[in-house]
């Protein structure tokens, strides 16, 4: 089988729903995933992008993605990345597909002296838990995700 990472490029967009479909449907989230392609492309290929998007294809096909944007540490005073989605077809997990994205995240991070690859897992995942501590990956007991969305998110910009 033959692995390619490219750039998500104009045209990929239904096909990053329909992924991101997949992976809310394993994440017991269906009932949240709600971008549509016409929003994809709109976020991914317009003048000022502030979301990126990685493509694996294995053997020509559409095989999974990764879906990234820069943070910043105050503390180290430097950029990061922050790997919002990372998802492979179930078809084509065990071919190291996955473990190809994130290189190529941390190619990128290198290349461009970012500090930190960032992203966030399931506790109940052991399978992902598993992978990413296969690659290096510390899980982040100390920290909690906070959030402020829908009615309470209206209600404090108010």
């Amino acid at each position: 089988m033959t692995v390619q990472i490219r750039a998500a490029q104009r045209g990929d967009e239904t096909a990053i729903v329909d992924l991101v479909a997949e992976l809310a449907e394993y994440e017991r989230l269906a009932h949240a995933a709600e971008a549509t392609a016409e929003q994809i492309a709109a976020a991914l290929f317009c003048d000022d992008p502030r979301v990126f998007c990685e493509i694996a294809e294995a053997d020509g096909a559409i095989a999974g993605f990764a879906m990234w944007f820069y943070t910043f540490s105050t503390f180290r005073g430097r950029h990061g990345l922050f790997l919002e989605d990372l998802f492979v077809k179930p078809q084509f997990r065990g071919e190291g597909i996955g473990k190809a994205l994130l290189a190529r995240l941390a190619r990128r991070c290198v290349k461009e002296d970012l500090r930190r690859l960032e992203w966030m897992v399931l506790d109940w995942n052991e399978a992902a838990i598993g992978f990413y501590r296969s690659h290096g990956a510390r899980l982040m007991d100390d920290w909690t995700l906070c959030r402020v969305d829908g009615a309470a998110l209206r209600a404090l910009g108010q």
